[in-house]
């Protein structure tokens, strides 16, 4: 890329720290069980375990509380990264 773009300094190079998969699950206000399967299918294609995020207020309007479990997310960095980018 040095040569391509004809970056003086190394430091210019544009590089990847971390791939982040994220998966709101809108019906895990009603069951608990989907953002669980929901974990299950981005685990499955991360070949990583998903953590599961809560909301972090209330919305009356959604019918959404506090720590309330509304979807999934997994970070993969370093081989496992650039194994995930690879693929076809």
């Amino acid at each position: 890329m040095i040569e391509k773009f004809g970056y003086k300094n190394p430091m210019e190079v544009p590089r990847i720290d971390k791939i982040v998969l994220n998966m709101g699950v809108g019906e895990g206000v009603n069951d608990r069980k989907k953002v669980d399967l929901a974990a299950a299918d981005l685990a499955a294609i991360a070949g990583q375990k998903a953590i599961i995020t809560h909301a972090r207020k209330s919305i009356a309007t959604f019918k959404l509380r506090e720590n309330q479990p509304i979807g999934c997310k997994v970070t993969l960095r370093r081989k496992r990264m650039y194994e995930f980018l690879d693929r076809p």
